[in-house]
């Protein structure tokens, strides 16, 4: 609830925070989850054995690294791989060690929200595969797929890995997919994993381990909300809460308020009323069969040229150009 006039905004961050909050119902973006805590965090829920995203696209470029360097090295023309959300890179550098190792021309162009995942990932590179030319980008993806757009001339290869597009619903996933294909030319490829639909409980056990990991990379929205805008939520009187409706193929994350509270968000001068249960949206991850992914690529005028699965066919990657 807010009584007086919305503040002058010194971040998109702030705003997005004011204008969710004081919503109905009320929500927050999953992009903000990320900060040195965060990074973390999701780094902790991808090593967890329920969380098997990971592990399947992994395991694909792992089996199929020669297939996929010979896709993106077509006729020896060199190219630069960018890639979205890269975070520590773990799964990235299968690729980028094979490349090395067959002496295929390239430069890596990693993008994230957080400057400090970018920078972690360049130290480890530094440190793992010297060889590999770097340049970070920090940004939204829909800030830097314009940047992309204007490159140096290379092919181009955008790698979009860990389904981040399940954070997008349908319509918006449409409307990132047209930014994609406007952002490369004839020839160019976008390389994208899409988590498979499954057995319920699987995905459910993948976004609320026993462990606690995924409740605190969630709460930890508001921990940040509390640090850097001088706000009081209480994380102990929030319950972490997930859905997934294996009819639509979306997954949900929810913070549950338990207890009527007030919150005040000083930099916002935002006071924040929540009955008891009500709920704060945080996230979304859509699973996907090979219908809707089709689907999608004919909405955002793409060609489906090839998928990659895992052996449970949990998981796919597939290989779009224009």
């Amino acid at each position: 609830m807010q009584d007086n006039e919305a503040p002058t905004f010194t971040s998109t961050f702030a705003q997005e925070v004011y204008e969710g909050l004081a919503a109905h119902p009320k929500h927050l973006s999953s992009k903000y989850f990320y900060d040195e805590v965060g990074d973390k965090l999701f780094q902790d829920i991808m090593a967890m054995p329920e969380y098997y995203l990971t592990d399947c696209e992994f395991n694909i470029l792992e089996e199929n690294k020669t297939k996929i360097a010979e896709l993106f090295g077509k006729n020896g023309a060199p190219f630069s791989l960018f890639e979205l959300g890269a975070g520590d890179g773990k799964k990235t550098k299968v690729l980028l060690r094979h490349f090395i190792e067959k002496n295929i021309p390239f430069d890596y162009r990693p993008i994230d929200i957080s400057q400090n995942a970018l920078d972690q990932l360049e130290a480890s590179l530094k440190e793992e595969i010297p060889q590999v030319e770097i340049n970070t980008l920090q940004g939204t993806y829909f800030d830097t797929l314009r940047d992309i757009g204007n490159a140096n001339g290379r092919k181009k290869i955008i790698l979009f890995l860990g389904s981040n597009i399940g954070n997008l619903l349908h319509p918006q996933a449409v409307e990132f997919l047209k930014n994609m294909r406007d952002s490369i030319n004839e020839g160019d490829l976008i390389f994208m994993g899409f988590d498979q639909k499954k057995n319920p409980q699987t995905i459910l056990d993948a976004y609320n381990d026993k462990a606690g990991i995924t409740e605190a990379f969630n709460k930890n929205i508001l921990a940040r909300i509390n640090k850097e805008m001088g706000a009081n939520f209480d994380l102990d009187k929030f319950l972490h809460w997930e859905v997934y409706d294996p009819e639509t193929g979306t997954a949900k994350s929810y913070l549950v308020s338990k207890t009527a509270q007030d919150v005040f968000i000083e930099s916002l001068e935002l006071k924040v009323r929540l009955q008891p249960w009500e709920t704060i949206h945080t996230e979304i991850s859509q699973k996907y069969d090979d219908a809707v992914v089709a689907w999608l690529a004919r909405k955002a005028d793409l060609k489906i040229i090839t998928e990659l699965t895992d052996s449970e066919k949990n998981y796919k990657n597939y290989v779009f150009k224009k």
